[in-house]
């Protein structure tokens, strides 16, 4: 008995980190790629980049690195020691990762420069445009970081607030992004616009669409091809 607990014990410890560096990659990968087809499709079509330098400095720093960090403290998803032995030539990004590295891209990429096309022709233009993008693409980048939790379980069934760091991570980020927003000299640093609650109601479905993507893709996608 005291040979196999100490055989289960790293085994399971090498999956939970396995799994959570696959989780890093995976959530950093969809975030960066996200920015840069965000920069690369405004700049091809309007030319000119939706944001600013300074804020996707700001970007980076704040709402990506922190989330990430924090999926790293995950304890292993549920039954992960049953799950079979992964083929030793497997890669990291394989090809469930890789499936959903294109989705979350595509949904974050959709949501932002929709938000910029809102601010542009709803909301006034000028930097309400790039306030409304820079705040969907930022936002929703923090709440995917929790469904980001599992590539497979839904974050309803982990519990959406079951990991403390996370929940330390998020909010701090957060308000770190809502201060660009609404503190007078940020706003004039980042050339950003105050928001009202009607700029807030029009990119809040933007905001959540990466995240039902994430839940919708372990519903349909992921589970099929895990194995």
């Amino acid at each position: 008995m005291i040979i196999m607990l100490a055989s289960w014990r790293p085994s399971s410890r090498g999956r939970i980190i396995y799994s959570n560096i696959r989780k890093f990659v995976y959530y950093l990968l969809s975030c960066n790629l996200a920015e840069i087809a965000v920069i690369f499709i405004a700049t091809l079509f309007t030319g000119g980049s939706p944001l600013s330098a300074l804020q996707l400095l700001w970007l980076n720093l704040i709402t990506d690195g922190a989330p990430a960090m924090a999926l790293g403290t995950e304890k292993g998803d549920p039954g992960i020691m049953r799950l079979p032995p992964r083929p030793p030539a497997d890669p990291i990004i394989n090809r469930s990762m890789r499936v959903g590295i294109v989705l979350q891209t595509v949904a974050i990429t959709a949501a932002t420069l929709l938000a910029y096309w809102i601010g542009s022709n709803v909301a006034g233009g000028g930097h309400y445009a790039s306030t409304m993008a820079f705040a969907t693409l930022s936002i929703s980048e923090l709440l995917r970081a929790y469904t980001a939790r599992s590539e497979y379980i839904s974050v309803f069934r982990l519990g959406v607030f079951s990991n403390k760091w996370m929940n330390i991570a998020v909010p701090v980020s957060l308000a770190l992004v809502l201060a660009v927003l609404y503190i007078p000299g940020a706003r004039e640093i980042f050339n950003t616009e105050l928001l009202s609650l009607n700029h807030w109601l029009e990119i809040l479905p933007l905001v959540l669409l990466p995240s039902v993507v994430a839940e919708l893709t372990k519903l349909f996608f992921m589970r099929k091809m895990r194995m």
